[in-house]
């Protein structure tokens, strides 16, 4: 789907506003997640990690930048496409509350089977949102395969850390 001269030719505010509203969905996320992570964190040190489990300080890093590129990803597509009823717009949603569900399932409930089912359905949730991105804005899509990399091997250590503690 090609941008339309009438998408670009916006007023600047919209497209900033756009942007902004977009970097504030993922910073509601994030800071949801940490709230529910925050108060766990001294207990999940304490469980059973694999080998291969990175350190603690790694995750804040890595998912600021992983936030950043959605956010700014959202907003390329939004541009290109700006409807609420745009597929790849509806896709980023769900698996942005995928997202927003995983870290009070795991850190602050402690339900780390029921939180594996959850990045599972994010990682699906998170690979139609790269192939909807693609059709509408290739660089978009790009900047989501860290994300999908990230989670991907989130997956492995949420699998990891439940069988090592049940």
């Amino acid at each position: 789907m090609a941008t339309t001269s009438s998408n670009t030719d916006k007023p600047r505010s919209e497209h900033l506003a756009a942007l902004l509203a977009s970097l504030v969905s993922v910073i509601v996320v994030a800071t949801l997640g940490g709230y529910a992570s925050a108060g766990a964190a001294a207990k999940y040190g304490t469980l059973t990690q694999p080998s291969w489990a990175p350190p603690s300080y790694l995750f804040g890093p890595v998912w600021s930048v992983l936030y950043l590129l959605m956010a700014v990803a959202a907003w390329l597509v939004w541009r290109a496409d700006p409807r609420w009823s745009n597929p790849a717009i509806i896709a980023y949603g769900v698996q942005l509350a995928l997202n927003l569900v995983w870290s009070p399932l795991f850190f602050g409930l402690g339900w780390r089977g029921l939180a594996l089912v959850d990045i599972l359905l994010l990682d699906v949730a998170v690979a139609i949102t790269i192939a909807l991105f693609w059709k509408v804005r290739r660089a978009a899509a790009v900047m989501l395969l860290p994300y999908l990399g990230w989670i991907l091997f989130a997956t492995a250590l949420n699998y990891s850390v439940w069988s090592l503690n049940s």
